[in-house]
């Protein structure tokens, strides 16, 4: 079936996807439906396969701890963003870093690679509640591509990687209006922690990749969240 926008549903995950024309959930989504929306059988429910589907569904049967839902019809969505990653320091203040990887995914970001910096405060790894937000924030904007997420040491890691980096310098005079996306390559768009990239890491890019987000010093996660929306 073509797009179609949906709006004013619920929307529930499984990562199984369609099995025997079932869609089988459980876990918090399966509370979430039976004990606060309280759905019962043959009622109809929105599922997302998480990769770029969404399945309007008939609530087949309640277990005690799962139910069953059997499509009806098929709404495909185009992931049209998909060869952006946006490359995240860890943040000191782990309410703004989780606040912007949500903002992302409401935006339509849906690779995410986090890294240390040289200037990096933060250590840790919170990989399972990271993707927890991600996959709660796909459900909440009503988007049906999983983010996905990894976890590196440093910006090096990333330039290995193929394709286009993309810095960002409040002095440089390349504007990200003048940025050109090409669906077949990949871009990474990398942010500095709150100190800001040190000199080799910066010396890493092409000056050229060197964009400008806004004409005052925006803070690392209203930075990302501007590159996502202008996206």
């Amino acid at each position: 079936m073509n797009d179609q926008h949906l709006s004013n549903i619920e929307l529930y995950y499984s990562s199984d996807g369609i099995i025997n024309n079932k869609i089988i959930i459980e876990g918090e989504d399966f509370n979430h439906i039976i004990k606060v929306m309280r759905h019962s059988e043959q009622d109809i429910i929105y599922i997302t396969d998480g990769n770029g589907n969404i399945y309007e569904s008939k609530l087949d049967k309640i277990n005690k701890y799962s139910l069953s839902a059997e499509p009806v019809k098929t709404y495909h969505y185009e992931n049209y963003k998909q060869n952006i990653f946006f490359c995240i320091p860890k943040l000191r203040n782990s309410d703004r870093f989780e606040f912007a990887l949500e903002k992302c995914v409401e935006l339509g970001i849906t690779h995410f690679i986090i890294f240390e910096s040289r200037r990096t405060v933060a250590k840790g790894e919170k990989t399972d509640r990271w993707n927890k937000i991600l996959v709660s924030a796909m459900k909440q904007s009503l988007r049906c591509h999983v983010p996905n997420l990894k976890v590196v040491n440093s910006v090096k890691e990333i330039f290995a990687l193929n394709g286009g980096k993309i810095g960002f310098e409040q002095n440089s005079s390349n504007t990200i209006a003048n940025l050109k996306i090409i669906p077949d390559i990949n871009y990474y768009f990398i942010f500095g922690p709150e100190g800001g990239l040190d000199h080799d890491e910066l010396e890493l890019f092409n000056p050229e990749n060197i964009y400008n987000l806004a004409e005052n010093r925006l803070r690392t996660e209203t930075a990302i969240i501007k590159a996502a929306s202008l996206l």
